[in-house]
């Protein structure tokens, strides 16, 4: 028997073999979402407590074994998934899903890491309860996966990331200690804040195991708003409006380019875009031509509608009828100032879970367009009218025909700034000659606007060779130290986020 049976066996024995994947298609655990990354792994290991999880780390520890925490494998930066050495163990947080605990009077609720989001959303409000995090991939992504990237999503703009719903962890350390910081409290001044630490630090310094995260009181009512907007400095001036009026209830605004929406448009046209049309192709007119953020033309077989679209979410704690009158005030004012050209508040919520269908539908429709080059940014609100001016007209310039796919949170800075293969073209030649030279030009445009390259996605392994190009010299030099420190083996997710 060799040393890895030897060391296999010690891991079948702590989780049971039927708990330790060695063999047969491990693809749900070695190949990333978007399906850009094919690792091999060693064993994927599926431990039911954190007692479990612990005796795993000792036993990586013992053999020098490096593993890859993983939640639901949903992220988007190659960061939860093995590399092709097949030497990695898979540490799969799956099994632990429970929802642990629920303190109405402190306005909290404890559960595992392997637990998924919208299982959580659903528990919460089953107990009268919201919790606020929202995301496109919530019914298979988990808490354990989203507090270790410090996910984003739909509603940062009120509550913030994932780092702000967090009370409290509990952390499986490197060395395979068990941290007990469970804590629910809101104030507790004895220290380093350990928690925030752990928050967004994929996996590289420790095992999230448990959480103890805010609940809110349901609002009384909710609405969902659709504004067509002249330019992105007017959806800018939309949000300052926004804030001025609805205040705290604001609790979703999200812009969408007008090829971003044509998108939609043609490959979900069932889903009826608001203010979009459809008009056929003169016969003698070339199909090609740029499309910027804001604009498909001069493609005429693309839907024509506002150069962007705005989706507003109001939540209100009175009632309907207050919100209503709320939106209604907000969007003469933005009528009034020249803000919006048309609107449609959502009726009910089957009208408004269409309007943030397509708003969902978006990374669907450009896929089924083909293979892209997508970049997950945040800019500070002001310099983002700026920022896609700049950029749109640098990568017209470089790559003649490029399509731009421009939509995201802008509530909170934060932009889905993708780029599209040139239409008729090979979108998998285009990645593969285009990519590194599109990801320069936009993340230098993003640090001449003092903005970030990794909003809410992470790191993971597609942008750890940048951060020495974004990130000052003294920053990385206490990340290192932090990492050195908590992992000196380097075996927690390595190569991820720093290397040492």
């Amino acid at each position: 028997m060799t040393r890895t049976d030897d060391f296999l066996q010690t891991l079948a024995q702590i989780t049971g073999q039927a708990n330790l994947l060695t063999g047969g298609d491990l693809s749900a655990y070695t190949q990333d979402w978007r399906k850009r990354a094919h690792g091999k792994a060693l064993a994927v290991a599926r431990p039911g407590n954190t007692a479990e999880v612990a005796a795993i780390v000792k036993a990586c520890a013992a053999a020098g074994v490096s593993l890859v925490p993983q939640g639901g494998n949903t992220g988007l930066a190659v960061g939860s998934v093995p590399d092709e050495s097949g030497t990695q163990v898979v540490l799969s947080l799956q099994r632990m899903n429970a929802v642990r605990a629920m303190d109405a009077a402190n306005l909290t609720v404890t559960v595992e890491a392997g637990c998924i989001l919208q299982n959580l959303q659903d528990a919460a409000e089953k107990a009268g309860f919201l919790f606020p995090l929202s995301l496109a991939a919530e019914g298979s992504c988990t808490i354990g996966g989203n507090l270790a990237t410090n996910a984003g999503g739909t509603q940062v703009v009120r509550y913030g990331n994932a780092r702000d719903l967090c009370l409290g962890l509990e952390v499986v350390t490197a060395q395979g200690e068990i941290w007990h910081g469970l804590s629910g409290l809101r104030k507790d001044n004895t220290g380093y804040d350990l928690r925030d630490l752990f928050i967004g630090s994929e996996g590289t310094l420790g095992i999230i195991t448990a959480a103890t995260l805010k609940l809110y009181p349901q609002p009384a009512a909710r609405l969902t708003a659709w504004a067509a907007v002249p330019s992105m400095e007017a959806a800018v001036a939309l949000l300052g409006l926004s804030h001025q009026h609805l205040g705290a209830g604001l609790t979703g605004f999200e812009v969408m380019g007008q090829f971003a929406l044509s998108l939609v448009d043609k490959h979900f046209a069932q889903l009826r875009v608001p203010f979009f049309e459809a008009p056929a192709a003169p016969p003698d007119r070339p199909e090609q031509g740029t499309a910027t953020s804001g604009s498909s033309e001069p493609n005429a077989v693309q839907s024509v509608g506002p150069p962007y679209c705005v989706l507003l979410e109001n939540s209100d704690h009175e009632s309907e009828v207050h919100a209503r009158a709320q939106f209604e005030r907000l969007l003469e004012t933005a009528f009034e100032q020249g803000c919006v050209s048309d609107a449609v508040v959502a009726e009910n919520l089957t009208q408004a879970a269409s309007l943030w269908h397509i708003r969902e539908s978006i990374p669907l429709a450009q896929a089924e367009e083909g293979l892209n080059i997508k970049h997950d940014i945040s800019i500070p609100v002001s310099h983002i009218p700026q920022f896609v001016t700049d950029t749109d007209a640098l990568l017209q310039k470089n790559i003649a025909g490029v399509r731009l796919v421009n939509f995201g949170h802008l509530g909170d800075g934060n932009l889905h700034y993708n780029v599209q293969a040139p239409e008729g073209s090979d979108a998998r030649a285009f990645l593969n000659e285009q990519e590194e030279n599109v990801n320069t030009l936009v993340y230098d445009s993003v640090a001449r606007f003092d903005g970030s390259i990794s909003a809410e996605h992470g790191v993971g392994s597609l942008k750890t060779d940048k951060l020495p190009r974004y990130k000052s010299p003294v920053a990385l030099s206490m990340m290192r130290a932090v990492k050195e420190a908590l992992d000196p083996q380097n075996i927690m997710n390595p190569g991820r986020i720093v290397r040492i």
